[in-house]
């Protein structure tokens, strides 16, 4: 299976990316956004991955100029990678991206949404995240409930949608089992919208959601920051977690065409 990792002027994560989807027995090339843009030629790759960082020196707001761009160039080529229900996933900086192309969250009555600035302003730290009851095959692995420890930094990581819409938003996205990952306490109780446990002031405590047939995924924490024990910052105790690597475990799953939906 081939992931196609892409790269853009101001990424800083790819090679994390592309060591967590080698382990689980991708063939990963990086691939600078300009060559992918100029190829045209998305079909010959599994899986797209968008990763974190700054591109484009996150001008105009993070994510805009990426997403539009790949949009604007390669809109055919993107409807039907999704329309075959191939895997793309997008994190932090990925995510904002898919936010602003348009394949996140694409609900059926599309309300506006954005990655809107902190509400304490760029963030670095451990988070806890509970898997929800979703859709999404890439995340197949985990389980309803189930809390996860995965490490965020961002500075506009607040998923928010245009105001007035916030409960229609939110009765959609959870009728169509659409939020795949939510901030929480580590026992797994709701955040609340209570910093630190929601470090970003995110609507709902979102940090993950997918598209409503599941096989797009956009996360603002770092899986690929949190797939080897030696990552976290208590392996030293003994602790042996890659919370992380079952994502892109799940991921490949998904790749291979085999059924990957939460339980």
């Amino acid at each position: 299976m081939k992931a196609l990792v892409m790269r853009a002027p101001g990424t800083n994560c790819d090679s994390e990316m592309v060591r967590a989807l080698k382990t689980v027995g991708f063939d990963a090339p990086l691939v600078h956004i300009n060559d992918v843009l100029r190829e045209k030629n998305l079909s010959r790759y599994d899986v797209l991955v968008f990763p974190g960082g700054f591109s484009y020196g996150d001008y105009i707001r993070s994510g805009a100029i990426w997403g539009k761009k790949f949009v604007a160039v390669l809109k055919d080529e993107l409807r039907d990678f999704v329309a075959a229900k191939k895997p793309i996933v997008g994190v932090c900086n990925g995510m904002q991206v898919l936010v602003e192309a348009g394949l996140i969250p694409r609900t059926a009555d599309y309300p506006e949404a954005a990655m809107a600035s902190n509400s304490l302003g760029y963030r670095c730290m451990w988070t806890w995240l509970r898997v929800e009851k979703n859709v999404c095959g890439i995340a197949g692995l985990y389980k309803k409930g189930e809390v996860l420890r995965v490490p965020i930094a961002h500075g506009e990581g607040r998923y928010t949608v245009a105001p007035g819409t916030e409960k229609k938003a939110l009765a959609e996205l959870e009728g169509n089992e659409q939020i795949v990952f939510r901030y929480c306490k580590p026992d797994g109780s709701p955040a609340g919208g209570e910093y630190p446990w929601n470090p970003n002031g995110s609507l709902s405590d979102i940090a993950g959601i997918c598209n409503p047939e599941g096989n797009v995924l956009a996360m603002m924490p770092h899986p690929e920051r949190a797939s080897f024990f030696w990552q976290f910052p208590d392996w030293t105790l003994g602790e042996k977690r890659e919370d992380g690597l079952r994502l892109f475990k799940g991921l490949a799953g998904s790749a291979g065409g085999k059924s990957g939906r939460s339980i």
